[in-house]
């Protein structure tokens, strides 16, 4: 195998750690409601997700892989540009899952293109319609989905009204599960097309096979892309993220089973709809604004320094990766042997913080030990005690 080949096998196992590093990045995106509410046993939870995550495969076709796919025109979609893409967006979801702050994945991916993009061929390497897809989705998700869900609420309470149930009723947890697994359909159907998306920019660009572009100018893939992509994201939802459900679930608002099944119509409303259209939505922007619009409209409040500490993070997340990614390029393009040592050195220091945080977070036994008893939740005590300066929830 000549080097050009090596490198394309190389960033397509990388593209689909990044898939991985989605998968339980964003996990909570589909099983915080359930868990936080005891509907779902939060050891099953990434499991019932990640199936529902694969499932996407047999339904969705490409149009959010062809969005992201040309962000960076193919002629500079090579190696060096998708490497330092790449890496930008896995830092980033490393770090932000480390401290469990629920950021984009999808936003991180699309300002490392960006940033790799700018360094190879500055604005002409970027296609800025697909970037104003993503901007756009960046306002109108969350504000789509807080509305949904807020909206939801209302009709939830009218429902209990109505037939006398309460908010912790069999009915609202069968419906919080069969609402979460299609969150975890469109999570796996919008974030798993993000990964083809930059296999087949990294294919396309090295004209290496595997992808091609038809007359139309629509991104065609070999089967294996789909089918590695969707069983990357499926393993990572597996292996769980418990640091963002912990946040998603516990400390955003009290979520009960009535305002869990609000918060998830909200999250399915903005993904499908996103997805239908191609737009690379960040399914994390729409879960969390979906659980705080539920639980403003329960009457619950939001904890506003976690909510603060959120909205925070979704702002500065695709020019940060845009910095580190347009950095990483410049650092490849160094003379050939301080390029290799400085990225060597790089890589193994990004590698340990890795191994790092993977072996020292919290598992499915310490979520649980947070959640409240059924006795708790029908009298309505807080999910859990805030922290020492963690903020009001208001």
């Amino acid at each position: 195998m000549d080097v050009l080949t090596v490198s394309v096998i190389a960033l397509v196992a990388l593209a689909l750690l990044f898939d991985f590093t989605n998968g339980f990045h964003d996990a909570a995106n589909s099983v915080a409601t359930v868990v936080a509410t005891r509907a779902l046993p939060a050891k099953w939870a990434p499991a019932f997700s990640a199936f529902f995550n694969f499932a996407a495969y047999f339904i969705v076709g490409l149009a959010v892989a062809n969005t992201v796919g040309k962000v960076v025109d193919s002629a500079y979609a090579g190696v060096a540009v998708v490497f330092s893409a790449l890496i930008g967006a896995i830092v980033w979801n490393y770090a932000t899952w480390y401290i469990g702050m629920p950021s984009s994945s999808s936003h991180a991916l699309i300002g490392g293109l960006i940033g790799a993009g700018l360094g190879a061929g500055w604005t002409g390497a970027i296609d800025w319609s697909a970037v104003e897809k993503v901007l756009l989705a960046i306002v109108a998700s969350p504000l789509v989905a807080f509305t949904i869900a807020f909206l939801a609420m209302f009709l939830v309470a009218g429902v209990q009204k109505l037939i006398k149930l309460n908010d912790e009723h069999v009915v609202f947890k069968a419906l919080q599960i069969v609402s979460a697994a299609a969150v975890s359909f469109g999570h796996g159907a919008n974030d798993a097309q993000k990964t083809m998306g930059v296999i087949a920019a990294l294919l396309i660009g090295t004209g290496t096979g595997g992808a091609s572009l038809d007359n139309d100018g629509n991104i065609q893939l070999s089967e294996w892309v789909p089918i590695a992509a969707y069983s990357a994201i499926a393993l990572g939802t597996l292996w769980g993220g418990w640091k963002i459900i912990e946040t998603m679930g516990l400390r955003i608002t009290t979520l009960h089973a009535n305002s869990g099944v609000a918060a998830n119509i909200g999250a399915v409303t903005a993904i499908f709809g996103a997805t239908a259209q191609g737009i690379p939505i960040s399914t994390t922007h729409a879960a969390a604004s979906s659980v705080a619009g539920a639980g403003v409209a329960s009457g619950r409040g939001l904890n506003l320094r976690v909510v603060g500490e959120m909205v925070l993070a979704w702002v500065v997340t695709i020019p940060a990766t845009t910095i580190v990614a347009f950095l990483l390029y410049k650092m490849t393009q160094l003379p050939t042997a301080l390029a290799w040592v400085s990225v060597a050195s790089l890589l193994f220091v990004v590698g340990g913080f890795i191994v790092y945080a993977m072996t020292h977070t919290i598992s499915a036994k310490d979520v649980e030990a947070e959640l409240p008893s059924e006795d708790q939740l029908d009298e309505h005590v807080p999910v859990r005690p805030r922290l020492e300066g963690e903020g009001p929830v208001v």
